[in-house]
């Protein structure tokens, strides 16, 4: 079957069929990164529990690594964690890390089904054993996938990254097996988490807020942001499409003029 043909069949609501004719398949971004956020707000909205939203957030996940895929997208990143969110209360992060675990367990085959290969970008050393090592499985077990890169930023800071970045390439001067003049972006970008993995064509923010909360700043320096009102746990395929129809109306002069 045509990709216009698979895609009418996986976008069965009314609006997401009327969004497709204006899709350009040509110009399908590769890389997608989301800022998730509203989980403790669509909770609070419901009188229920912050977990609730952590939960049913759980879901659009799955929805956006289908659209993803159903699309063309080669890779997605989420910010699952960052690395200020431990200042949250001690309850809500243990019941963070209990779901991780959950979910990544739970979801393991059908990744592997649909063909997902799992990265994580951040500190993971720095998490709890049951947590990192849920992780790491997932990552060993779907290594050699090859449809669609699911980055997980996990204990991930962007100021961090940098950091780190930084601190190796002045090691490797101090060595005097880096000459500075030969610092440049490419240097930069390899000691990053994200090494290897294009830079995201288009982020996408959840829940209105208008900032990029110390996600990839080096490397979304030129990503189109799209930001929209819905909360994450609202947030189903047909919005993830409609995102990418927003991004091809874009011109992306990359500062050109």
């Amino acid at each position: 079957m045509s990709p216009e043909n698979t895609a009418a069949a996986f976008f069965t609501h009314k609006r997401d069929r009327e969004s497709l004719p204006a899709l350009d398949w040509s110009r399908v971004p590769a890389h997608v990164a989301i800022i998730m956020d509203g989980n403790g707000r669509w909770a609070q909205r419901r009188g229920l529990p912050r977990a609730a939203g952590h939960r049913a957030g759980a879901k659009s996940i799955r929805e956006s690594i289908a659209a993803a895929i159903e699309l063309g997208v080669r890779y997605l990143t989420i910010y699952s964690f960052s690395s200020e969110n431990w200042t949250r209360p001690a309850d809500e992060i243990s019941g963070l890390m209990s779901l991780f675990v959950e979910v990544i367990r739970v979801e393991l085959d059908s990744l592997q089904r649909m063909d997902v290969r799992v990265r994580v970008i951040g500190d993971l050393d720095a998490m709890p054993a049951a947590t990192a090592g849920a992780f790491r499985d997932a990552v060993d077990a779907t290594a050699t996938n090859g449809t669609l890169d699911l980055v997980v930023a996990l204990n991930y800071g962007g100021r961090d990254d940098l950091v780190r970045a930084t601190r190796s390439l002045a090691v490797q001067v101090a060595e005097g097996k880096l000459d500075p003049r030969g610092i440049d972006d490419a240097a930069i970008s390899s000691r990053l988490y994200t090494a290897g993995i294009p830079d995201p064509d288009m982020v996408i923010r959840t829940s209105g807020e208008m900032r990029v909360s110390n996600f990839l700043l080096w490397q979304i320096a030129y990503s189109e942001l799209y930001v929209t009102s819905v909360l994450w746990p609202d947030f189903k395929r047909g919005d993830f499409l409609r995102a990418v129809i927003d991004y091809q109306r874009r011109d992306r002069r990359f500062g050109g003029r």
